[in-house]
């Protein structure tokens, strides 16, 4: 039985993640403070011959006291409500946690995946996405402590794969949903839902011109554990390249729910992305990868899986 550990486990894409390692047989070590993750994400998980999580601070050094085949390295706060309320623990956790996580994997002489992100490209000059193009990031503003702390960890992955032999993977993902997500994280889908079940108005930024490409869990979940299994180092793009306006995404909510929510407008954030989607031909022809669920049944599976209790918060 292949044992795996998942930094960031409790959080909503590290617990679908560690749902999936045991459904396919694996043994699961979720390790995560809960700064940003919860316990009733894998409060499900009943199971203790196949999974055990430990509750530790990965930017202090720690060690794991068992094998360990494969290490999926999610933890960060991800959301900017969570980075913006701590800047300094992302920037620690995408650098002493990242280099603990490492050394840990180098001692186990495990497979080593790092969960980088889509924000590595900034607002881009280059549209779709190529994993070859290396982005237009600002490094001093407000969500410049998530993008550097990626791209930084993004480096150091690959210097212990250079030069302390490594075998590591790096996914570059881009948005993804489901049930788990917190109702007040910040991030679109989680938010227009929130309010259109509540019927209070769908608050989108600026014009609602800016694109993003919404990928359902289960097909980034997937995409992850081939990349983990390929053997492959280079960055790979995971997401689903069908591109949405934040206004058709708000209006896709809308037609889900049954809302009658207004949409209202908002200002921009600073260094808000204009455009946001994936060139995914390295995922179809290195992983034989694409995704499955379409955004309307995606968003559909969502509200079913979580409820509307849980979305409405």
């Amino acid at each position: 039985m292949p044992t795996c550990l998942v930094t960031g486990g409790a959080g909503f894409l590290g617990s679908h993640l560690c749902d999936e390692l045991i459904a396919r047989g694996h043994r699961v070590i979720c390790v995560d403070n809960l700064e940003t993750g919860s316990l009733v994400n894998i409060e499900h998980i009943r199971d203790p011959d196949r999974f055990v999580h430990l509750n530790i601070d990965i930017i202090e050094p720690y060690y794991v006291d068992e094998p360990v085949d494969f290490v999926y390295h999610l933890a960060s706060p991800a959301s900017p409500i969570d980075y913006l309320r701590l800047p300094l623990h992302t920037l620690k956790v995408g650098s002493y946690g990242t280099h603990h996580t490492l050394g840990l994997a180098k001692a186990h002489r495990a497979r080593f995946l790092i969960a980088s992100t889509s924000e590595v490209y900034g607002d881009p000059h280059v549209h779709p996405q190529p994993e070859s193009y290396w982005g237009h990031v600002n490094p001093i503003g407000p969500r410049g402590v998530y993008d550097e702390a990626k791209r930084y960890a993004e480096a150091l992955t690959m210097a212990y794969h250079r030069q302390q032999g490594v075998d590591t993977a790096i996914i570059r993902i881009f948005n993804t949903y489901g049930a788990r997500m917190r109702p007040h994280d910040g991030r679109a889908i989680p938010t227009f839902l929130r309010q259109a079940l509540a019927n209070r108005p769908i608050t989108v930024f600026g014009d609602g011109s800016q694109t993003r490409s919404f990928c359902y869990v289960s097909d980034l979940i997937r995409g992850m554990i081939a990349l983990s299994e390929s053997g492959y180092h280079d960055p790979v793009n995971v997401g689903n390249p069908d591109e949405f306006t934040l206004l058709e995404l708000a209006k896709a909510v809308l037609e889900v729910t049954g809302s009658q929510s207004e949409i209202v407008f908002e200002a921009l954030p600073i260094d808000d992305p204009k455009q946001r989607r994936p060139e995914i031909a390295l995922a179809r022809d290195l992983l034989g990868w694409s995704p499955q669920v379409a955004l309307i049944d995606g968003l559909r599976r969502t509200i079913e899986s979580a409820g509307v209790e849980t979305l409405v918060g």
